[in-house]
């Protein structure tokens, strides 16, 4: 598979402050690629980069293998998608999204035509003629990727597109995001911090901080292994354990991390399967989620754990009545992930 972009010891400093410091990654053509971090990871910058609103302070970022050093950003085949839609709010919904035909100079027939068949694609055929301000949140987000895949771009850079949406919305955008992205075949950048959004539709996934990648895969591998105690932490809810309770706990001097879906919730005297871990405790908080419920343990050996349970046998009020009692928590042991540290 041939590369869509790629950054070779890309560094973007803004004075003292490393945004950027000497990231190296590729992202392969057709891809739905997530850069995943906290405010201030460095994720957004890059995303700038790629679109040429940043210039690089040192390294390169090549697009489809030419350096886009010096290119402005109006020459590079990417078309970008804010939080915020900037649609136009005097032009009709067909017009927005023919506005970039009509800067290239496309005859308005053909402009028209594409405008209609983009819209068509984000399921809004019949909104041509209405304002952006008689539309829902979802249905401006729509008008927004309609007006950017129109010009039928390499790559479509997403800048936390769904971060206006409400959290039903904002599911079910997801679902038809991933449908167009791999109806339409080109690449697309996904920028955002929500850790669901990037787990639930990206191929692969670059989790940021401090301005590095901790750790590069697709979803299942960054989510089942993660390389570091950040990467644990941010993906997802994970149990982290330092060393010295890791030791006592399941033999290990370094830190260790276990999903709270992965440990079971056992009587006191439960018997331990061979090849698993298994600590004492007492409930010290549980809280019921409808289908779940998350217990927040208290370990006999120091230290504490989350455990989160589907509600397939258990009723919620035998739930609640665990809080206060002594358990046994047990897990398989290839489910202990071992943590290095940031690169």
């Amino acid at each position: 598979m041939s590369t869509a972009i790629s950054f070779e010891a890309v560094s973007r400093h803004f004075g003292e402050v490393r945004a950027v410091d000497g990231v190296s990654f590729e992202i392969r053509d057709g891809e739905f690629f997530a850069m995943l971090g906290p405010s201030g990871s460095g994720k957004t910058t890059c995303l700038r980069l790629i679109a040429g609103f940043e210039e690089p302070t040192a390294g390169v970022v090549r697009l489809r293998g030419r350096p886009m050093t010096g290119v402005p950003p109006y020459e590079r085949d990417v078309n970008t998608v804010f939080q915020d839609y900037a649609l136009f709010p005097h032009m009709s919904v067909a017009e927005n999204v023919e506005y970039g035909l009509m800067i290239r100079k496309v005859p308005k027939v053909e402009r028209r035509r594409r405008a209609l068949d983009a819209l068509a694609m984000v399921k809004l055929a019949d909104f041509g003629g209405r304002k952006p301000g008689q539309l829902s949140g979802g249905q401006r987000q729509r008008v927004a990727l309609a007006r950017a895949l129109v010009n039928q771009p390499a790559v479509l850079l997403l800048d936390e597109p769904l971060g206006a949406l409400d959290l039903k919305l904002r599911e079910a955008m997801q679902v038809e995001l991933k449908a167009l992205q791999r109806q339409v075949g080109i690449t697309f950048v996904y920028v955002t911090h929500d850790q669901g959004e990037a787990l639930s539709m990206a191929d692969r996934l670059a989790v940021f901080n401090h301005g590095r990648i901790e750790q590069l895969g697709t979803p299942v591998e960054v989510y089942e292994n993660p390389a570091t105690p950040f990467v644990a932490g941010f993906v997802g809810v994970s149990n982290l354990l330092d060393g010295s309770v890791a030791r006592r706990i399941a033999g290990l001097e370094a830190p260790i991390s276990i999903r709270p879906e992965r440990i079971h919730l056992a009587e006191p005297d439960t018997a331990v399967p061979d090849g698993w871990c298994a600590v004492g405790g007492r409930v010290d908080s549980v809280l019921f989620l409808g289908a779940s419920t998350r217990y927040g343990v208290v370990l006999d050996e120091g230290g504490a754990l989350t455990v989160v349970e589907q509600n397939l046998h258990r009723p919620g009020a035998d739930a609640l009545a665990a809080q206060g009692r002594p358990v046994r928590l047990m897990w398989a042991r290839e489910h202990t992930r071992v943590l290095g540290s940031a690169p």
